[in-house]
């Protein structure tokens, strides 16, 4: 008699306990569609976390790490997923850690997640991030791939945003894919700054008002004419 009023009154414990697990987890279920309707991104990652304390998925783990992502919490975006390179990652796993990585200044690791978004669609925005990375580890073979690609198929619409400035801009994708090449044609060939700034002439055409082609150009020119040469000359 006494075994079966413990194994009641056990059962009764995890009967109670599944209860608070179910009402927390529709709790926080509530709390995170409000927060998003709120545009509230503290409360949404809150919610979040919590949902993946009481009911841990893959999927939620993803979600969270995008959030912190697009709220350029880089660094917790990649505490939360990790930056191992696995092909079996969800398309929303790769990104969060190709966009964050890439932010956190580690080009190679970044690299290899953009590798992986691009076997699986590839695309001229997907090929641009390659190409700039590729110039900025030194393949420029690698880089010059991705440009011809991206400049044969990168549609008039389509447009990328560059952030050295205060206040962000668009420019055309074959515009930017131009000043890339000028960047790898000077990386392959520091004599050849002529060749460089030509390149980077026709991407300004497209847009004059593209702050970090006009910017190259400046710095690939001082090169070819430094100040103390001018100098010298007087």
């Amino acid at each position: 008699m006494k075994r079966i009023a413990i194994i009641i009154i056990a059962f009764m414990g995890l009967s109670a306990s599944a209860q608070t697990k179910s009402e927390l987890q529709k709790h926080y279920e509530a709390f995170y569609k409000e927060m998003r309707l709120q545009g509230d991104v503290s409360g949404v990652i809150n919610a979040m976390t919590h949902l993946n304390v009481i009911a841990p998925s893959k999927e939620r783990k993803d979600t969270l790490a995008y959030i912190y992502a697009n709220d350029n919490q880089h660094l917790q975006a990649l505490n939360t997923i990790g930056i191992e390179k696995s092909e079996s990652d969800s398309d929303l796993a790769v990104q969060v850690k190709a966009i964050s990585l890439k932010a956190l200044n580690q080009p190679k690791r970044a690299l290899e997640q953009f590798e992986i978004l691009y076997n699986r669609n590839p695309n001229p925005y997907l090929a641009y991030e390659l190409a700039d990375l590729k110039i900025q580890v030194g393949n420029a073979d690698g880089a010059q791939t991705h440009i011809e690609y991206g400049i044969a198929n990168a549609k008039d619409d389509m447009k990328y945003a560059f952030y050295e400035r205060q206040q962000p801009y668009e420019v055309p994708l074959k515009a930017a894919f131009l000043h890339l090449k000028g960047l790898m044609r000077y990386n392959k060939d520091k004599n050849d700054i002529d060749g460089a700034v030509a390149f980077i002439d026709e991407a300004l055409k497209m847009d004059p008002n593209f702050n970090l082609a006009s910017l190259s150009k400046q710095a690939l020119e001082s090169r070819k004419n430094p100040p103390a040469a001018a100098e010298k000359k007087e």
